[in-house]
This record gives structure tokens, C-alpha cells and sequence, in this order.
């Protein structure tokens, strides 16, 4: 089951968790993921968070093999509540599969928290064994060109209502990227429940396109389809927000 909501005993990162989906509604992103679940017998969900993608597949008639992976037990725990998929806790890296699927995914931009080459290289191999020859891999990060973290700042806060049906007080803060495109990010929660806000910390990479390639085709990959937009617009390097990738192994 999933935990109850204890928000007098909750620090930042668990409430991010718990929150997440709330903060992440369905959207355009997650309906070109679902198509994709749909369409493959044998789908493994890499850096699953909640569960939401495996749990709308099997809810709208997936009947083949769901598996989801997480390295964060917050985020994990909330997938767990369900049945409805495989759920295993570890990096992409340390996925144990060999050969077993013909999809697997990473969406919500979770490529991002894979935050040098060594642990790109490493979770690509990862995925790239757990898929059966021929399998896809699709995946979607921020295109660095856009300076998207430049807009996650306290100007720009949010509302969500949590579990407890109280009204929090979301912003985020970001740094400039380091030499090697990566940002640091804290989200901020403030609300009736506490004294203080609490912060989710963490970061995220932004890869270059090309760099990208290269590392895809390092780790056995080929890019066959590459889109700008969830609308399957072309990507333009110097506009599109977002890098959307489908990799053949």
C-alpha cells in the first residue's frame, strides 16, 4: 500500500515524492509514452518514479510484461501501491536484465539525472543489454541551446494542494550550469504544515545534442527517430526545448 501522508514527519525529498504527481500531471509527454508501452509485448520502465506510465498501461489493457526501475525509494514506494508492473530499486545502471524486452523508456526528462558520461555510458550499456536484439529505447532530455533552467527561479511560484488537502507554495531554484552542463536545483515547499519551508535538492545535466549521439552510439545505439516536440515536430537544435530520441539497439 501506499504510505500514509505524515506531513509533520516529512522532509523535502520524501514530499517531492509524494507529491510528484501532483506537481506532474498526465500531459502530452507521458500520452507519446503510452503509445509507445502499447504498441511492445515487453516494456521496462527506466527511472519509473511513481509508477504512473506502467499503471495507466496495464489500466488501459496491456496485457504483456511491465517492469519498472528506481533509485529512489521515496519514489519507488509510491509506485509499489500498485500491482499493476515488476517494481525494482537500482540505478540504470545496475539493471540486471539481459535480453528480456523490446521497449524501454525513460521519460520525464529523468535522462538528466545522469549526471556525467561515466553513468550515461553505464546506463546505456545497462539498457542496451536489458533490450532484446532489435529492441527500442526511447528517452527525452532538455535541449541545453534553450537555458530552460534560467525560468526555475522564486518568481515563478506555484500552487499544489497536498494529500491533506492543505495549499502549498512550490518555486524553484536553480544555479548556471558547471563545465559539464550541470545544474543545480532545489525545490522549495512552504504551507501551514511547517515552521519553514522544506528543500528537495538535486541536480540535473544538460547534454548537447551531439554529445548525446555520441554516447548513444557508444554504448551500441543507433538514433532512428528524433522529434522537437511530444507533437512529433522536427527538432530543431537552436528552438526545440526538448530532445526526443528513439534509439534502436
Amino acid at each position: 500500500m501506499t504510505p500514509a501522508y505524515d506531513p509533520a514527519n516529512l522532509d523535502g525529498a520524501t514530499l517531492d515524492a509524494v507529491l510528484y504527481d501532483r506537481l506532474n500531471p498526465w500531459g502530452p509527454g507521458d500520452a507519446f509514452y503510452l503509445d509507445l508501452v502499447m504498441a511492445a509485448e515487453r516494456v521496462l520502465d527506466v527511472g519509473c518514479g511513481t509508477g504512473t506510465l506502467l499503471r495507466r498501461a496495464r489500466s488501459e489493457g496491456h496485457t504483456g510484461r511491465l517492469a519498472g526501475l528506481d533509485p529512489d525509494p521515496a519514489m519507488l514506494d509510491q509506485a509499489r501501491g500498485s500491482d499493476a508492473a515488476e517494481w525494482l530499486l537500482a540505478t540504470a545502471a545496475a539493471a540486471p536484465w539481459d535480453g528480456e524486452f523490446d521497449l524501454a523508456v525513460m521519460g520525464g526528462n529523468a535522462f538528466q539525472f545522469l549526471l556525467d558520461d561515466a553513468a550515461v555510458h553505464d546506463s546505456l550499456v545497462a539498457v542496451r543489454r536489458a533490450l532484446a536484439g532489435g529492441g527500442r529505447f526511447a528517452f527525452d532530455t532538455r535541449n541545453p541551446v534553450c537555458r530552460e533552467w534560467r525560468d526555475w527561479n522564486p518568481d515563478h511560484p506555484y500552487e499544489v494542494t497536498d494529500p491533506a488537502g492543505a495549499r502549498l507554495r512550490v518555486h524553484h531554484e536553480a544555479s548556471e550550469p558547471d563545465e559539464h552542463g550541470v545544474v543545480a536545483v532545489s525545490t522549495v515547499f512552504a504551507g501551514p504544515h511547517w515552521d519553514r519551508p522544506l528543500t528537495a535538492s538535486g541536480a540535473l545535466r544538460f547534454t548537447p545534442v551531439e554529445r548525446l549521439d555520441g554516447l548513444l552510439a557508444a554504448a551500441g545505439f543507433t538514433v532512428e527517430e528524433r522529434y522537437g516536440t511530444w507533437a512529433k515536430d522536427a527538432f530543431r537544435e537552436g528552438e526545440s526545448r526538448s530532445i526526443i530520441t528513439i534509439a534502436r539497439a
